[in-house]
């Protein structure tokens, strides 16, 4: 079950199994403290990579977590729980890095859009700019008929496996959150 904190919920992983036995201490996310924090991190990476979207993870300290796209959120966040999970994109403004965009886009956590807070919180400890709210918001529920984990699509809350309505609040890791 998510556990209430006090940036927000906190959200475990809800992915395939297989893929929390790719976690290990040198796989994790580069935690970001600081746009000094980020810059010395983005001044080792390839023009190709600063130009696609991160993955990331607010981890249950409060931090941000960057790693390369194609990395599995539950690695970037070393396995434990978070407080927000998807993807951003970073761009230079006035010499300043700021995110872009951002999405809650994780489907190893399936976090709600209500972590925004958290979301927001770490970007604003580590002093890089960012819109008020995510750029894309993912709408993940879980169907209670039959289990599946559905992303919910232009207000469609409709099980796209067995049909059935879907909870209209966030259910991910079951019901009574």
């Amino acid at each position: 079950m998510a556990n209430v904190n006090l940036l927000g919920w906190s959200y475990r992983y809800v992915g395939p199994p297989g893929l929390r036995a790719l976690v290990r201490p040198e796989a994790e996310g580069r935690s970001i403290h600081s746009a000094a924090d980020f810059d010395d991190w983005a001044s080792n990476l390839a023009a190709v990579e600063l130009a696609e979207p991160f993955t990331f993870v607010i981890d249950s300290a409060g931090v941000l977590r960057l790693a390369p796209r194609r990395s599995e959120h539950v690695v970037c966040a070393g396995g434990g729980p978070v407080l927000g999970a998807g993807e951003m994109n970073f761009r230079k403004e006035s010499g300043q890095w700021v995110v872009g965009e951002v999405s809650n886009q994780s489907t190893g956590y399936c976090p709600d859009i209500s972590s925004w807070p958290a979301v927001a919180k770490a970007l604003d400890a580590a002093g890089i700019d960012h819109p008020s709210g995510f750029t894309h918001e993912v709408v993940f529920r879980r169907c209670l008929t039959c289990s599946q984990l559905n992303i919910v699509r232009e207000e469609d809350f409709v099980c796209v496996f067995c049909d059935e309505e879907l909870p209209r609040e966030w259910n991910v890791e079951g019901p009574g959150r």
